[in-house]
C-alpha cells in the first residue's frame, strides 16, 4: 500500500539465498525409518534446514548420499547448479573413507581455501569456493556442525540475503563453576543461564560434539580463547544467546539427576510451567541453592558423621522438601559372570584388579560419584576418567558395550534391561532457598509430591515414599 501510494509499480528486492544440503555416509537413515544396528538418524539435515530458514534462506534438501564417489560427485554438481551455497555434512576428514573431501578437492576457481580450523568443537571443517559459490563440508557430529555453521556459514547467508553479517545477541554473566579448556584451540562451551542474586550465572551443559539434546537445552555459549586454559568460577564472561532472547523458566532446578525428578518436571510442564534442569551433581546443586541461583536443588548427600542424608548439609537459609528413597547399585550386561550372582563387595574387589573390566564413572560432585569413590577406596579402574552426567547415560554406555559396569539407580537398570547388584539405599530430596518457597512453581512441586496418583507412579518406578 505504501509503495502504491508513492507511485512505485515495482521495487528491487533481495532474493532468498538458496542453500543446498547434502548428508553423506553409509550409516545414515532418514528420520521415520526403523532403526537398524550400526545406523544413526540423519539429524543434521533437519537442523541445518531450520537454521537456513531462520536466517531467511531457502533450504534445498538433497537427501542422504551413500559413501560412493560417483553418486556423490553427481549430487554435488546438481546442487551447485541449483543453489547459491552448498553444505555437505560429514566426510570432511582426509581418510580413505571420507569422500566429501575428495569430491570437493576436485573443485576449482579457487577450490578449497581452508581445511581444519583451531576450534573445539568443529576442527575438521572444510571451506571451498567454486566459481563464486561457497561450498562447505561441515563435521558430521551435530554440535560441531551447528557451531561451525553459525561461525562460517550464517554470515554468508545473511549477506546474500541483503542483510549485515550480524552477530548473535550477547549477555554478560558470571561463570558458576570452574571450567578447564584446551590450550591451542578456541572452544565453544554450551551453557545454561539462571538468575542469581548478583545477576545471571552460567552453568556448563557438558562437552562433546555429538549431543543434539545438550544443544537444544542450552541458552547460549561462551567462547573460550585458544590461550585460555582455565575459566575460574565467578569469572565474568559474555554468552552469545542461541535464540533472539533469553526466556527465564518458571522453575529452575540444579543438582543431581534422577528419573523421578524427570517425571515430576514433566508433570509440571503439562500443567503449564516452564522448567529448566541443569545436571551438575548434588554438591554443585547445594551450592547453587546457597547462592540463590535456583528454585530447587536435587540432592542425595550422605553425611558420614551422622549417617543421615541431606539434612545435615542445610544452612539456615535453606529448607528441605522431602522426596523419596531409591536404591543405587552396580549395573552390568545380563550374563556377565564378573557380576551376576556375586556379592557386590566381592564384585567391586574384582573390578579393581581387572584391567579388562571397563567402568563408566559419574561427574565429580555428584552424590553417585561420592558413593563410587567411597566404594573404590582410592582405586581408579579402567574407564575411571570417563564421566557421565546422569543415570541414563551410564546405563546406555553399559548397554551399548562402551563400558562393562557403572553405578545407577535400579529403575534405570531395569528400563535398560541390565543386571543390577544393590549397593545402597539412599534418600533423594529437594532443597529450596527460603525466599523462593512461595513461588508458584515451587508450591506446585510440593503439591505434586502429595498427590496420590503421583505418589503411586513414583512407587511404581521403584521409589520409596513415606506414608
Amino acid at each position: 500500500g505504501v509503495l502504491a501510494a508513492i507511485g512505485a509499480a515495482s521495487v528491487r528486492v533481495w532474493r532468498r539465498p538458496r542453500v543446498a544440503i547434502l548428508s553423506t555416509g553409509d550409516e545414515l537413515i532418514p528420520p521415520g525409518e526403523p532403526m537398524r544396528p550400526g545406523m544413526i538418524y540423519d539429524s543434521n539435515a533437519q537442523i541445518l534446514a531450520d537454521a537456513v530458514r531462520e536466517l531467511g534462506g531457502e533450504p534445498l534438501r538433497y537427501g542422504i548420499v551413500a559413501d560412493n564417489l560417483d553418486p556423490l560427485r553427481a549430487r554435488l554438481h546438481d546442487a551447485l547448479r541449483a543453489a547459491d551455497v552448498v553444505l555437505l555434512s560429514g566426510g570432511t576428514s582426509k581418510g580413505a573413507g571420507d569422500l566429501s573431501y575428495r569430491v570437493v578437492r576436485e573443485l576449482s576457481e579457487p577450490g578449497i581455501v581452508a581445511h581444519g580450523v583451531a576450534l573445539k568443537p568443529g576442527k575438521p571443517i572444510c571451506l571451498a569456493v567454486d566459481r563464486g559459490k561457497p561450498v562447505v563440508i561441515l563435521p558430521g557430529f551435530p554440535t560441531s556442525a551447528i557451531f561451525t555453521f553459525h561461525e562460517f556459514v550464517a554470515p554468508v547467508i545473511r549477506i546474500l540475503g541483503g542483510r549485515s553479517a550480524g552477530e548473535r545477541p550477547t549477555v554478560p554473566v558470571k561463570m558458576a563453576v570452574k571450567v578447564n579448556s584446551e590450550i591451542g584451540r578456541t572452544e565453544y562451551l554450551l551453557v545454561g543461564l539462571v538468575p542469581g542474586e548478583g545477576g545471571l550465572a552460567a552453568y556448563p551443559m557438558g562437552k562433546g560434539s555429538g549431543s543434539v539434546t545438550t544443544f537444544s537445552r542450552a541458552d547460549g555459549f561462551v567462547t573460550i580463547g585458544r590461550h585460555e586454559e582455565i575459566v575460574e568460577a565467578g569469572a565474568e564472561v559474555n554468552v552469545q544467546l542461541l535464540g533472539s532472547e533469553l526466556r527465564v523458566a518458571d522453575l529452575v532446578v540444579i543438582g543431581s539427576h534422577c528419573v523421578g525428578l524427570d517425571f515430576l518436571l514433566g508433570q509440571l510442564q503439562s500443567r503449564g510451567f516452564r522448567t529448566k534442569f541443569l545436571a551438575v551433581g548434588s554438591t554443585a546443586g547445594l551450592q547453587a541453592a546457597q547462592r540463590g541461583e535456583c528454585d530447587v536443588a536435587g540432592m542425595h548427600l550422605l553425611d558420614p558423621a551422622t549417617g543421615r542424608y541431606n539434612l545435615p548439609y542445610l544452612t539456615p537459609d535453606l529448607e528441605l522438601i522431602e522426596g523419596y528413597g531409591r536404591k543405587q547399585g552396580l549395573v552390568f550386561r545380563p550374563g556377565d559372570t564378573r557380576f551376576a550372582g556375586r556379592d557386590p563387595a566381592e564384585a567391586i574387589r574384582q573390578v579393581k584388579e581387572d584391567s579388562g573390566c571397563v567402568m563408566v564413572n559419574r561427574n565429580q560432585g555428584s552424590g553417585t560419584r561420592i558413593l563410587i569413590d567411597r566404594l573404590l577406596g582410592g582405586a581408579q579402574p579402567a574407564g575411571y576418567a570417563v564421566q557421565s552426567r546422569n543415570h541414563n547415560a551410564v546405563a546406555a554406555a553399559v548397554a551399548q558395550g562402551r563400558a562393562d559396569w557403572g553405578v545407577a539407580i535400579q529403575w534405570v537398570a531395569r528400563q535398560a534391561g541390565l543386571g543390577f547388584l544393590p549397593l545402597e539405599d539412599e534418600q533423594y530430596d529437594f532443597v529450596v532457598p527460603r525466599g523462593r518457597l512461595e513461588r508458584p512453581a515451587v508450591v506446585a512441586l510440593r503439591e505434586l509430591l502429595a498427590e496420590p496418583a503421583v505418589r503411586q507412579r513414583l512407587a511404581g518406578m521403584g521409589f520409596r515414599l513415606k506414608v
